[in-house]
């Protein structure tokens, strides 16, 4: 029997992977959110690992607050830069492979075509830093470790757009949404699935990947087609960035190339209207 920790365990992806996890009888999955363990102390992390003899770490604890990291830098940092770190150490220590999520917003946004692992990283916030100074730490204190940068997270838990987007459908009668960002709206459970394939087949293949759902979309394509699929009527106006100014800058192009990821594990992705439709149906 295997230990899986997954951190963040009250989070969206961790609720997913409860969701898909439920009939793998050789693991056993621990869920902890900051409660049970602050990943920011180590002598707490390293004495979690000893004591439950943790096979694989899930590191879905994330500062994620785009905007308001701008204003606290310093938490953003400790979360997701001294938190991986301190995981990183407690896997080293005790033998454990540590999988963490990462974010295409280590990217600037400015390449025309999808990006791939290789590609240069340019941040644009404190958000993006801070989780590509936390890849950094993982790479610089591990040798077998699978980082999985993701894009536009949604699923039937916690709040996300998918979510927002449904609440104002039924408020308003008129709403703008952002059309020159692209990207791919990403399911969480496809995501949880995948995470499973490599632990199932107790890959060795470290490093750093993408992952998120197949297709490109902005955030108004995302948004029409959850209108489209529930039948709301309120009607949707694309907007250019300017006119939705936020304190984080975001990526206007986070395509990212899902190619590594499909060799090596062998799996196909769905198309991001396919999930959307799959995740609604569920809600």
């Amino acid at each position: 029997m295997k230990n899986i920790l997954v951190t963040g365990g009250k989070g969206q992806l961790a609720s997913c992977i409860k969701d898909v996890s439920g009939n793998l009888d050789n693991l056993n999955f621990i869920y902890v959110d900051i409660d049970q363990l602050d990943i920011t102390d180590i002598k707490s992390v390293k004495t979690f690992f000893e004591k439950n003899n943790v096979s694989y770490c899930i590191n879905c604890a994330a500062y994620t607050a785009v905007d308001k990291a701008e204003s606290n830098k310093e938490m953003a940092e400790r979360i997701n830069v001294l938190g991986a770190r301190n995981l990183a150490i407690a896997c080293k220590s005790n033998d454990a492979v540590l999988i963490h999520i990462s974010t295409d917003f280590v990217f600037d946004g400015v390449n025309t075509k999808p990006y791939n692992e290789e590609d240069k990283v340019n941040p644009l916030s404190i958000y993006g830093l801070t989780k590509l100074n936390g890849e950094l730490v993982i790479a610089d204190s591990l040798k077998e470790y699978f980082i999985i940068r993701t894009s536009w997270l949604y699923s039937e838990h916690g709040n996300n757009f998918l979510k927002t987007m449904l609440r104002l459908g039924s408020e308003r009668e008129n709403l703008g949404v952002v059309i020159d960002q692209l990207g791919t709206p990403t399911y969480a459970g496809d995501l949880a699935k995948a995470i499973m394939t490599i632990i199932c087949v107790n890959s060795s293949a470290f490093g750093l990947y993408h992952y998120s759902n197949e297709g490109v979309a902005s955030w108004y394509d995302f948004a029409h087609a959850i209108f489209e699929f529930k039948d709301i009527s309120t009607v949707l106006k694309p907007i250019k960035t300017e006119a939705y100014p936020t304190p984080a800058a975001r990526p206007r192009n986070s395509i990212m190339d899902k190619s590594k990821f499909k060799k090596e594990f062998g799996i196909q992705i769905p198309h991001w209207r396919e999930s959307l439709q799959k995740c609604l149906n569920s809600l």
